[in-house]
């Protein structure tokens, strides 16, 4: 049992267990940018996990004032028969995407697979899963890969 966001008992889907180290609210600063005309800008940002539905799936939101990262939201779910999560994006811009994931022993990665623009993510919790050190990566061929930008998330409740 958890606690929802209205402070109620629910049920957790146990596909889902794993990821209850990410609810909460968290600063996310992005760096090291390739998107930015001036790579050592940092982009401000929140973003916040919670379980949404009873408990089926986790929603992680992010926003910023501009010019921050895109506001967003990524819903997370598992069919219970896979190790593999599936995450729904979609963001201010209009943009919405499908990731594959998976979440093992403090390591986070999403992936997409899609024509002209494939993307990699990959983070890491510190020992006290207060902090994420993470990456992006691109590619348009899947083959060749560069780095897109850094992300840093640093728990502030939760």
């Amino acid at each position: 049992m958890i606690k929802d966001s209205a402070h109620k008992n629910i049920m957790l889907n146990a596909a889902l267990q794993s990821l209850e180290v990410l609810v909460g609210d968290w600063v996310m600063v992005l760096s090291n940018t390739s998107f930015l005309s001036d790579p050592t800008d940092k982009l401000k940002g929140y973003a916040s996990f919670e379980f949404i539905e009873n408990g089926g799936f986790l929603i992680m939101r992010q926003g910023s004032t501009f010019p921050g990262p895109a506001a967003a939201s990524w819903l997370i779910g598992r069919d219970d028969a896979i190790e593999d999560y599936t995450v729904l994006y979609f963001d201010s811009r209009g943009i919405s995407r499908k990731y594959e994931m998976s979440f093992c022993h403090g390591k986070w990665k999403m992936w997409r697979s899609s024509p002209r623009f494939w993307q990699r993510f990959e983070g890491e919790f510190n020992k006290n899963a207060n902090k994420i050190t993470a990456f992006w990566e691109k590619s348009v061929d899947g083959k060749n890969w560069a780095h897109d930008f850094d992300v840093e998330f640093t728990r502030i409740h939760g």
